[in-house]
Order: C-alpha cells, then sequence, then structure tokens
C-alpha cells in the first residue's frame, strides 16, 4: 500500500500538469486570434487612410464588427451617465429602464476603476473591460495555488497515515518483542522453581542452595535490566559523558558468555582504539543499541558460522563504532527500510531492533546510524556518537 501513494501522486501531478498545459495552450490560441484581428484592423485603417475617396462610413462598420467578434465588454455612456449602447456584457440588462441604466452604471464604475475611459469627459464615454482571453489568465494563479492546495493536502494525508501505521507497527514490535526478551528470563525462573522443589539430594549435578540462588539472581537482575531499557524509550534519559570502551567490554563479555547458545562457530572480534574521547550517552541505552545490531549479525551468520569484527575509532567529532560480519549481507529489496519498525529479514523476526537501535543512537544521542553500500561481503553498520564537549 505505501509504494502505491506515491504512483498515485505522480498520477494526479501529471494530471493537474496536462490539464494546466491545455488550458494555457486554449490562451495562447486565442491571443493569436487577437493579434490577428488588430492586424486586420490596422489593415482597414491603412486602407481607408490611402484612399483617397474613401467609403468611410463601410470601412467603420467593418472595423465595429471586428471588434464586435472579440467579446469586449463596451459601455458608451453619455451626458449625465447615461448609458447609450452596451456590447458584451457578462449579465443581461435592459437600458431602457431605470434599473437597467443603474446596474450598467454600476458596473461601468468597476470598469473606470481598473483603467479610464476613453472620450471627451464633456461628451460621450466609452468604458471598456477585458476580452475573454484576458479574464482566462486571470484565474491561472487561482487554478495553479488550488492544484498546489490539493497536492500539499494530498500529501500531508498520505504522510499522517503512514505515521500513524508506522507507529502502530512500532507499538506492536516493541510489545512483542517486550514478551521475547521477558519469556526467557521468566522460563529460566519457572525451571529453577521447579529445581528448587526437588530435595537437594536427588537434583541434577548435586546443584545445592548456593548454585541455585545465583542463578536466580542472574534471572532476575535480567528482567531489572530488561524493564528498565524499556522504560528509558518513552522519555527523555540523562545523558553523562562514558567512555566508549567500557561499553564494548561489557558488550564482549555478554556475548562470549553466549555465544554457544547464540551463534555456535561465529567468532567475534573486538578492537578499539586507545585514548578515545569521551561521548556523552546513556550506558543502558546504548549498551542495548550495540547488542541489538551484534544480534542482527548474529542473525546473519546463524547456521552457518563466520565472523563479527567491531572496531571502535575516533572520526572528526564523532565516536565511531563499526560492526560488520561475513554473512549474506542485506536484501537489496530492504535496504533503504532496514532501520523502519516491522522490516527484517528473517521469517520469525519483528524487525525492532534495528529500528530500536536508531531510535536510541539517532533521537536520543544525536548521531547516526547507518548501513554502508558496496561491503565486499556480509552487511557493515557503523554507529556515529557524537564527541562529549
Amino acid at each position: 500500500m505505501e509504494r502505491r501513494w506515491p504512483v498515485a501522486l505522480a498520477i494526479l501531478f501529471v494530471v493537474l500538469l496536462g490539464w494546466y498545459l491545455v488550458y494555457t495552450q486554449r490562451i495562447v490560441t486565442a491571443l493569436r486570434a487577437d493579434a490577428e484581428t488588430y492586424a486586420e484592423l490596422y489593415d482597414e485603417a491603412f486602407a481607408a487612410a490611402a484612399d483617397p475617396d474613401p467609403d468611410l462610413e463601410t470601412t467603420l462598420f467593418d472595423i465595429i464588427g471586428i471588434l464586435d467578434e472579440q467579446r469586449i465588454p463596451i459601455v458608451v455612456s453619455g451626458p449625465g451617465d447615461t448609458v447609450l449602447l452596451v456590447r458584451d456584457l457578462p449579465f443581461e440588462a435592459d437600458i431602457e429602464t431605470a434599473d437597467g441604466q443603474d446596474r450598467v452604471r454600476a458596473y461601468a464604475r468597476r470598469l473606470d476603476a481598473r483603467r479610464p475611459p476613453i472620450g471627451d469627459p464633456r461628451g460621450d464615454h466609452l468604458h471598456f473591460g477585458d476580452p475573454p482571453a484576458i479574464r482566462n489568465l486571470v484565474w491561472i494563479p487561482w487554478l495553479q495555488a488550488g492544484g498546489l492546495l490539493i497536492t500539499v493536502l494530498i500529501g500531508f494525508g498520505v504522510i499522517r497515515t503512514q505515521r500513524r501505521a508506522e507507529a502502530e507497527r512500532a507499538w506492536t514490535s516493541m510489545a512483542r518483542e517486550l514478551a521475547h526478551q521477558l519469556g526467557t528470563p521468566i522460563s529460566s525462573l519457572q525451571g529453577w522453581l521447579e529445581v528448587m522443589r526437588i530435595p537437594e539430594t536427588e537434583r541434577p549435578g548435586s546443584l545445592g542452595e548456593a548454585e541455585v540462588a545465583d542463578a536466580l539472581e542472574e534471572d532476575l537482575h535480567r528482567l531489572e535490566r530488561i524493564s528498565h531499557r524499556f522504560e528509558l524509550i518513552g522519555r527523555e534519559p540523562e545523558l553523562e559523558p562514558m567512555q566508549v570502551r567500557e561499553l564494548v567490554r561489557d558488550l564482549e563479555a555478554y556475548l562470549t558468555a553466549r555465544l554457544p547458545r547464540l551463534g555456535k562457530g561465529v567468532k567475534l572480534r573486538m578492537d578499539v582504539d586507545d585514548d578515545l574521547p569521551h561521548v556523552l550517552g546513556n550506558d543502558v541505552l546504548l549498551a542495548w543499541a550495540l547488542e541489538n545490531v551484534v544480534k542482527n549479525a548474529l542473525d546473519a551468520l546463524a547456521g552457518t558460522g563466520g565472523r563479527i569484527d567491531l572496531r571502535a575509532y575516533a572520526a572528526n567529532q564523532y565516536v565511531a563504532v563499526r560492526i560488520s560480519d561475513t554473512g549474506p549481507g542485506v536484501d537489496p529489496e530492504v535496504r533503504s527500510r532496514i532501520f523502519d519498525p516491522g522490516v527484517t529479514t528473517k521469517s520469525s523476526g519483528w524487525g525492532v531492533g534495528l529500528a530500536l537501535s536508531r531510535r536510541i543512537v539517532e533521537g536520543v544521542h544525536g548521531g547516526r546510524i547507518e548501513l554502508l553500500e558496496g561491503a565486499a561481503e556480509g552487511a557493515t553498520f557503523v554507529i556515529y556518537l557524537p564527541v562529549a564537549t
């Protein structure tokens, strides 16, 4: 549906443009006809002046006939502002009646407001308006403004609809992601609860109370971290100067312990430049953003193995974190939408991880995240975090 909106707007634009071209072409044709008429008038007047014995009456009637064909509104008034003659008025009026005289006189005053009448101020006056071609030209700015307004209103409606749809997808994806992240520690807690119900002497591996308590504490800590992450997404968190090196070290420790389960056969390599400047950030959210990008790489290498390289380095006024993998890369069809909520290349994914990373990096920290083009293999993401000043 989203792809149809640009096509519909393009069709509307072409229709409006075609209609405008046809309309203006008709006006151009009318103006050319007027030019031909003026040439005929000049020819008649020149012939009358050159003829030593002209039939002046015939010539004048010919000129009047040509002018009548132009349908120019004309009002001829005499002494006392009496209307003597009218031609091609935009309304019907009987100048033999008082009401008709008043109506035409009011119309003549409107014509005079645009241009002064022709004639002797003490005798007859000729009040005239615009020819049809000029009257049509007056509407062109309004037609253009109307077409532009229609296009803008439709475009605004499309953008608003798309944003509402994106927000709904984001909330749906967020709810699914929350359920997914809560599901693992909750299932683990349920398992440890079953273990606690077994007599200590019958537990597998001779698990003691201390081991079970440590496992429960780890799962509870994970639940607390998940709830804290989602709590921060809905508000503006406090940002403090922090070192990316510590962030990467914690992420490496977290992932190394889980690589046998998350990505069997995957090698993880971390490289952080010395003396990196501090960045202004929130460690909980930035850790989540990096984790999502690395997990995206792990998913790409699932079942095949490979390598994930994470490198942090200084880049002008930013600290850049580059994450690359040796997987199959990103499908060109979703490359431009890879950070949109609900967009995923996995059959079982919800497309929220990279969308959250962009929200954290760009919306919260004022940085940017991008997928590099032209990688020889796999995919390469770069996160730019502004240096703390």
